[in-house]
């Protein structure tokens, strides 16, 4: 069986479409959102029966998230890529300004380490999976005790 070629130009631009993205929401630029994401992006979750399907309710939740963490940052520490896929890792830091679900405000930071996957067509995101530590975020905020 023969090899197929690596289209790494592709898995660049794959990349770069990611991190284009990940400025897009630490920049709280709802227009480059969009520009990196097809009209119907499914965002998966650890959470079960959480996610979030179509552009619109993307938007609103990183308006939300933004609400609640208005100086959230996201630092992409690892990045790789393979055939459609793109996978991150990243630390994100925030302070809890606003609610969170049943949680209230804070004024507590918390940093985290996230990992995501996400799959390009035609180049752009049509899905995510994403992963973190909400026991951890929990805990930092002074929402739950230490284990």
């Amino acid at each position: 069986m023969l090899a197929r070629p690596v289209d790494t130009a592709r898995l660049e631009r794959n990349k770069a479409i990611v991190r284009r993205f990940v400025e897009g929401f630490n920049n709280r630029d709802l227009q480059e959102i969009e520009a990196t994401m097809v009209p119907d992006p499914i965002r998966h979750s650890f959470t079960p029966d959480s996610a979030i399907r179509g552009l619109d309710a993307f938007k609103a939740f990183c308006q939300a998230d933004w609400s609640t963490f208005p100086d959230s940052q996201t630092t992409i520490t690892h990045m790789a890529a393979e055939g459609d896929l793109v996978a991150m890792y990243s630390a994100y830091t925030a302070t809890q300004q606003g609610q969170m679900g049943p949680f209230p405000p804070t004024g507590k930071r918390t940093s985290v380490d996230w990992a995501a996957f996400f799959r390009i067509q035609d180049d752009k995101i049509a899905e995510a999976w994403m992963t973190w530590d909400t026991g951890s975020v929990l805990v930092q905020l002074g929402h739950l005790p230490l284990p």
